[in-house]
Formats: structure tokens, C-alpha cells, sequence
């Protein structure tokens, strides 16, 4: 049973908790640096007082499942039409808002959260994740792919040996390596910076809840955070110090893309500057900035959409 030789499959629920029944034909997740843990939980001690001295046997308690994988940060390349990992964002309590011909725009919510079912097949054997829900990171690095992380939980289910689906991929397009030519804006406050990192984390608290009547995977708080690492400049021009002195919230915009169905904009109206730190990269001077997305209107602490 060769590890790589792995086909992953994630389709949103109807209903929490019912199998969605995804296929390799219309659901496949194309992504790489997997782990799986099947069968998370805890052991509860039984502690008998018993004759003679021995080990007591436990009891498997709280047991969920757990996939960790990275996508491609792509755009599906036709305006208005949703990329492949849509879904697995959606399941990160964000909303899809789809304007045909024009755009596909994410952003959070606290209401309305959906949910999905992951099927991975290793090796002919199927492990199903039901009521699966996370919290995602988009990292754009320069040099490199930009990317988006995912941590999922669900509910476990008892794997079964059958026989592995054929997937079609076709729905995943090539990413643009993040630099000078593919990555035309990024600005704080209205100043362009030279970037070598960013990263958003939803920071998306999810928390397994088994109860009698219920069992389910609830995403019940968020904390962004946003961090970049920029060139230095003089003060004059842009001052994170005293900008987290005045707790300022300058927006954060970063335009990936040139080509119109492959350019994604993230978008941070007001991000509260923190306390910046120095350090350097080639002997150039750099600033890592930290900066919390705050929502000036509900649900407006970022956005992330496809033109």
C-alpha cells in the first residue's frame, strides 16, 4: 500500500452530518503535503482495584478525524466561475458569492457556517470524514507558489476496503509564482512595499462537540491575523511605529494575477498595526509586520476575490 498512491475527495453536505457522497469525478482534491490522523481522541483510564497488579484496559472517547493538506491558490482562470478548492474554504465558516461572467468574492461569517465529507482512499482502503469543518491559511510567499493551508476536522466513521475511485483533476489549474510581474499591487495603507512574505490565518477556533442527541464539528470563535515581512524604507514615507502607537487600522491589499480569470485580491479594509519587529534577509534591512483584521461592519475583516 504505497502512501502517495492516495485519492482525495470533498463535497459539501446537504445535511450536517449525512454523507455527501462525493466522486472522483466532479470532487477530487488535488493537494499535497497530507497527513491524516483517522482516529483522534482521548482514552479514558478505567483505574479498577483489582487482585494482583496489572495494566487496566481503557476506553476510546471523543474520537474524530483529522486531514491537514495544502492546495494551490489558483484562480479557475474563467471569470465568475468558482475554483476547485471553493468547497474546502466554504467549510472554513466563508461564504461564496459567485457574480456570473464576473467574479467569485470569499469572505467570513458567523451564520449559515456548511459543512462536508471527505473520502480518502489509501492503499484500497476508504477512510469518510462526515460534518467536516476547518480553518485555512492563504500564504503568498515571493519565489514561491501562493498556496492555502487547510486543517479539517470531522466526525469519524469506521474505514472500509474499497475498491479506490478514478479522479478527474482537470478543474485545477496551474498557479503563477508569486513575484514582481504576477504580484502587481501590495500596499498598506495606500503604500507600495516590497513583500518577500504574506500570510492570512482565518485562525478559525474548531472545537468537536459530542453530546447525547448530537455530535458535531462547531467552529465557535475566529481570530485573524495577518503577517508580512517587508524592505525597510525611511519613515518619512511609511512609519509602522508610530502607526501602532495610534493603534492606526490601515487597509492591506494584495493583487496576485494579471490575466483576466486568474487574478485574486486580498483585501483587508481595516487591519490594526502591531508592534512591528526588525530583522534582515541579504543584508537588507526588513520590517516583519503584524497587523489583526478588524471588522468595521459585520463580517468585513477580509475578502478574498477572484476576477
Amino acid at each position: 500500500m504505497y502512501w502517495r498512491d492516495k485519492r482525495i475527495l470533498f463535497k459539501l453536505e446537504s445535511t450536517y452530518g449525512d454523507d455527501a457522497v462525493p466522486t472522483g469525478g466532479a470532487n477530487a482534491i488535488m493537494g499535497f503535503d497530507v497527513t491524516f490522523k483517522p482516529m483522534e481522541g482521548q482514552d479514558q483510564e478505567r483505574d479498577l482495584e483489582q487482585p494482583g497488579m496489572s495494566a487496566n484496559g481503557t476506553i476510546p472517547t471523543d474520537i474524530h478525524a483529522k486531514l491537514a493538506l495544502t492546495v494551490d491558490l489558483s484562480a479557475s482562470g474563467a471569470a465568475g466561475t468558482s475554483p476547485a478548492w471553493g468547497p474546502l474554504l466554504r467549510a472554513c465558516a466563508v461564504a461564496e458569492t459567485i457574480t456570473a461572467g464576473t467574479s467569485v468574492m470569499y469572505s467570513p461569517i458567523v451564520n449559515g457556517q456548511e459543512a462536508g465529507t471527505v473520502h480518502i482512499s489509501i492503499g484500497g482502503t476508504r477512510y469518510v470524514m462526515l460534518g467536516t469543518r476547518g480553518t485555512a491559511e492563504f500564504m503568498l510567499d515571493a519565489q514561491q507558489t501562493p498556496k492555502i493551508k487547510f486543517d479539517l476536522t470531522g466526525l469519524f466513521t469506521l474505514p472500509s476496503d474499497t475498491a479506490p475511485p478514478a479522479v478527474d483533476l482537470a478543474s485545477w489549474t496551474e498557479p503563477l509564482v508569486v513575484s514582481h510581474n504576477n504580484t502587481p499591487v501590495f500596499t498598506i495603507g495606500g503604500t507600495s512595499l516590497v513583500m518577500k512574505t504574506a500570510k492570512l490565518a482565518l485562525g478559525n477556533k474548531v472545537e468537536p462537540r459530542f453530546l447525547v442527541g448530537a455530535e458535531r464539528v462547531l467552529i465557535t470563535d475566529k481570530s485573524e491575523l495577518f503577517e508580512t515581512a517587508v524592505e525597510a524604507q525611511p519613515l518619512a514615507g511609511f512609519n509602522p511605529f508610530q502607526m501602532a502607537m495610534n493603534m492606526d487600522q490601515p487597509a492591506v491589499v494584495l493583487t496576485h494575477g494579471t490575466e483576466a480569470g486568474k487574478i485574486a485580491t486580498l483585501n483587508l479594509p481595516t487591519a490594526q498595526m502591531q508592534r512591528p519587529g526588525l530583522t534582515q534577509s541579504q543584508g537588507i534591512k526588513e520590517w516583519p509586520l503584524r497587523l489583526v483584521p478588524r471588522a468595521a461592519t459585520e463580517n468585513s475583516q477580509w475578502s478574498l476575490t477572484l476576477t
